[in-house]
């Protein structure tokens, strides 16, 4: 129960159905945590619209379906733009959305300061701005700006000051952010000294301090070697220790994408599934072998490198397959908290409860098929790990069929499935074009099945992926794999309905944001029910944020000590030989 200091005053009474009357809606609870969701989540839609347009330009583009809108020059800036505006600006302006909100609801207490929330919200924005502005710079003629350096933003390749200031600011944005959320829980803390951690607040302060360990790399590499280089300050700087420094952050911030996702699956699901979490204890160790593992990989995006020591390739790849474990648990759990819904819905047999889950149901139908499709791209993705089989499918269409399958599915289409069964609650408004919303996940869902499926076959026939001209002369299809035409058509298809499936996504949020907020009860439950198996049946550790934090900071050491040392000492500003790309 909230204490009375906590809770805002109302604007409007409005009882949840399925409520007692006695539950206020979120909106109407907490007015300053509703807005600065809004903001944030406007802010992520905006950007999932621009990058779509972007990405169907593209896909026609590289498959010389229709040629006419770009150059095959400024086709990089197009992918750079489609890359930072969905894989960092999309999925990370929806995180702090959800996140302010699961904090805020999960602890019951209002956030500390509103103009605070404000400024790292007005920060990120600015910053999102700024970079967007020199990407789309090098589009208009007559503009000073450029930045053609796609979403791995590395040495060699160089960009316009603006679009590394840009990041830098949207990146402190992030960490103020995260703050935000820290001192709302130590606040409940001093309250309840001796209570266990709300479960969605556990997993927002896990992921945060994840998030705070690995952008520490690419804080380094914008602000000591990016920025002054493209300011002119200084002349050279080593490529391989920006890459490195560049994915020290570059496969933690998968998982930063991924943990609203996960957030989701393990709170909200389940209710919607007519059941309940199957075990709190789980979704905790989930949350901290994310923490501890997420960043002691990135060398396994730095197998062809050879400045870096096998060894800590090796390292990376062991890291990188124990990761495996946290996705097998939640597959385990979300899938059993799922079977418990649908049998208390009424489901029998072994396979028979699957049809009495509720497919029509938006919310629940867009989640459930990103987990499906997650799947698909964990299994893809230990396919990239592993040192011996990667060189395989490294620099080929493999890989972003891999990426599509997780930030394009598995993060993107849950962050628009929980939109559907949240944004009611932050609007106070009744959900429109509901049967548009019903539609919507199917159509991404075969999109992303079409277009993923052309780009791994592609990916393993050698087609090379970031590249305007679709030219194969050394790739050697066979009838496994298919024809070159088959591919590119099944790719232009699968982004068509890709960039249908966002349109209609926009269109409902649009229309339910522009409604007029309606009488009588809000059409949403948010009441979250308490799991089968709660935290008390986990020992107190778990809660030690400390400790797991410390083991986090350990690993990396271990992981990344030697290697950095033995770049820094052999000059940080000395031009080395260019690594091979990624």
């Amino acid at each position: 129960m909230a204490h009375a200091h906590d809770t805002e005053r109302p604007r409007t009474y409005r009882a949840e159905e399925g409520g007692t009357g006695e539950r206020l809606a979120f909106v109407d609870r907490y007015p300053n945590a509703a807005r600065i969701t809004r903001l944030t989540l406007g802010v992520s839609f905006t950007a999932l619209l621009i990058g779509a347009v972007l990405g169907i330009v593209q896909a026609l583009h590289r498959t010389n379906v229709f040629r006419g809108v770009v150059s095959s020059t400024d086709y990089y800036s197009v992918l750079t733009g489609h890359g930072v505006l969905l894989a960092l600006f999309f999925t990370i302006f929806f995180l702090t959305g959800i996140f302010t909100w699961g904090t805020t609801k999960s602890l019951e207490r209002r956030l500390p300061s509103s103009r605070f929330s404000l400024a790292w919200f007005a920060l990120m924005l600015s910053g999102a701005v700024m970079t967007a502005t020199a990407i789309f710079g090098g589009l208009v003629g007559q503009v000073p700006f450029e930045a053609d350096v796609m979403y791995t933003f590395y040495a060699p390749l160089e960009a316009h000051p603006l679009f590394y200031a840009g990041l830098a600011a949207f990146l402190v944005g992030t960490w103020l952010a995260g703050a935000d959320w820290f001192r709302t829980y130590y606040r409940w803390r001093r309250d309840n000294p001796d209570e266990r951690i709300p479960l969605q607040t556990f997993m927002v302060l896990t992921t945060m301090l994840m998030w705070y360990i690995a952008t520490l790399g690419v804080a380094v590499e914008v602000l000591v070697f990016l920025l002054p280089l493209s300011l002119g300050l200084i002349e050279s700087v080593d490529p391989l220790l920006t890459r490195t420094l560049f994915w020290f952050f570059g496969h933690p911030v998968v998982y930063f994408w991924l943990m609203p996702a996960y957030f989701a699956w393990y709170t909200v699901l389940p209710k919607l599934s007519g059941g309940r979490l199957f075990s709190d204890p789980l979704a905790r160790v989930v949350f901290v072998l994310f923490l501890i593992l997420s960043t002691p990989v990135g060398f396994h995006h730095q197998y062809a490198d050879p400045g870096v020591p096998e060894g800590f390739k090796f390292v990376a790849m062991t890291n990188t397959m124990f990761l495996l474990l946290p996705s097998f648990l939640t597959a385990f759990t979300v899938v059993a908290s799922m079977e418990y819904g649908a049998r208390q819905r009424g489901g029998t047999g072994r396979l028979g409860w699957l049809k009495a889950l509720p497919w029509e149901n938006p919310a629940f139908a867009g989640m459930a098929l990103a987990g499906l499709m997650f799947a698909a791209g964990g299994f893809s993705g230990i396919v990239n790990a592993g040192m011996n089989i990667n060189s395989l499918v490294h620099n080929t269409l493999w890989v972003p069929g891999h990426f599509h399958l997780t930030v394009g599915t598995a993060s993107a289409l849950t962050m628009m499935a929980v939109s559907y069964w949240l944004y009611p609650q932050l609007t106070g408004k009744r959900l429109q074009f509901y049967g548009l919303a019903q539609v919507q996940p199917y159509v991404w869902f075969i999109g992303m099945g079409l277009m993923s499926n052309a780009m791994h076959r592609a990916g393993l026939a050698g087609v090379p992926r970031r590249t305007a001209e679709p030219q194969y002369q050394q790739v050697s299809f066979d009838a496994l794999l298919g024809s070159v035409a088959e591919m590119r058509l099944q790719i232009a298809v699968g982004a068509v309905l890709l960039t249908v499936g966002a349109l209609l996504f926009v269109t409902v949020m649009v229309g339910t944001w522009l409604a007029e907020r309606g009488r009588g009860r809000l059409r949403v439950d948010s009441h979250l029910p308490a799991p089968i198996s709660g935290p008390e049946d986990s020992p107190r550790v778990l809660d030690d944020l400390r400790l797991w934090f410390l083991i986090a900071v350990a690993l990396v050491a271990i992981a990344y000590g030697f290697p950095i040392y033995s770049m820094v000492a052999d000059g940080v500003f000395t031009p080395a030989a260019p690594p091979f790309p990624v």
